[in-house]
């Protein structure tokens, strides 16, 4: 099997995906019902890298650079969390910017209880909604951690034009080996939003924003 020009063995998983007429939303129900532990044997393991060389320093690191530019002058005001970022490189750029930002994932961080975390003016989540097995679970946490005036920003490519009920799913995006079990639609996130009493609002086909109230700080990014 052949991902991104790296060839692999066969797994000897078979992985399907269900679609959600109503909504858009796309999974895979076997790897919904997985631990973290199956994850790490499976998914993130020493091969990851070979998938996707660019998660342990490029893209944290690119990303951490748009969070500086797009709220640039405000870093002092904005208590500032990274969901489910990795190893901490773009806290950690933050940081020495002069930011007040942590990190938190849930495969590095296994004794750290959301609930403990605190809570933040701004939540990043870049790369991490098509990772997660129970959305459900991640929007509660991610209602939990934001304060009442607060916004999150996060990424996750939009299905609408890739995936319908007519054609074989065959989108580079919807890639089991490197953990891409959960597809959104706009209607998907949409209706995530509305029932954690979030707003919804998208930048680009991949960057996307939920908040509660309309921060100064953030007023030039939200419709």
């Amino acid at each position: 099997m052949e991902i991104f020009g790296v060839i692999f063995d066969k797994s000897g998983f078979s992985v399907d995906y269900c679609w959600c007429e109503n909504c858009g939303f796309c999974f895979s129900p076997e790897l919904h019902g997985w631990a973290l532990a199956d994850f790490e044997k499976y998914v993130y393991n020493a091969e990851y890298l070979k998938i996707d060389p660019d998660y342990m320093e490029v893209r944290p690191s690119n990303n951490a650079g748009r969070v500086i530019e797009s709220f640039d002058g405000n870093d002092r005001k904005i208590a500032h969390l990274d969901f489910g970022g990795g190893a901490g490189v773009l806290s950690n750029k933050l940081v020495e910017a002069g930011w007040n930002s942590i990190s938190y994932d849930p495969f590095v961080n296994k004794d750290t209880s959301v609930s403990k975390l605190g809570s933040f003016d701004l939540i990043t989540a870049f790369e991490v909604f098509e990772h997660v097995p129970d959305v459900n679970k991640l929007m509660n946490d991610l209602a939990v951690l934001l304060r009442q005036d607060g916004v999150i920003l996060f990424s996750t490519l939009i299905s609408d034009e890739y995936i319908s009920k007519e054609n074989k799913l065959d989108w580079w995006y919807a890639a089991p080996r490197n953990g891409h079990i959960s597809l959104f639609s706009q209607q998907s996130l949409a209706i995530m939003a509305a029932q954690n009493n979030f707003y919804f609002g998208s930048i680009s086909e991949s960057y996307h924003l939920f908040w509660r109230g309309k921060p100064s700080w953030a007023a030039h990014l939200l419709p």
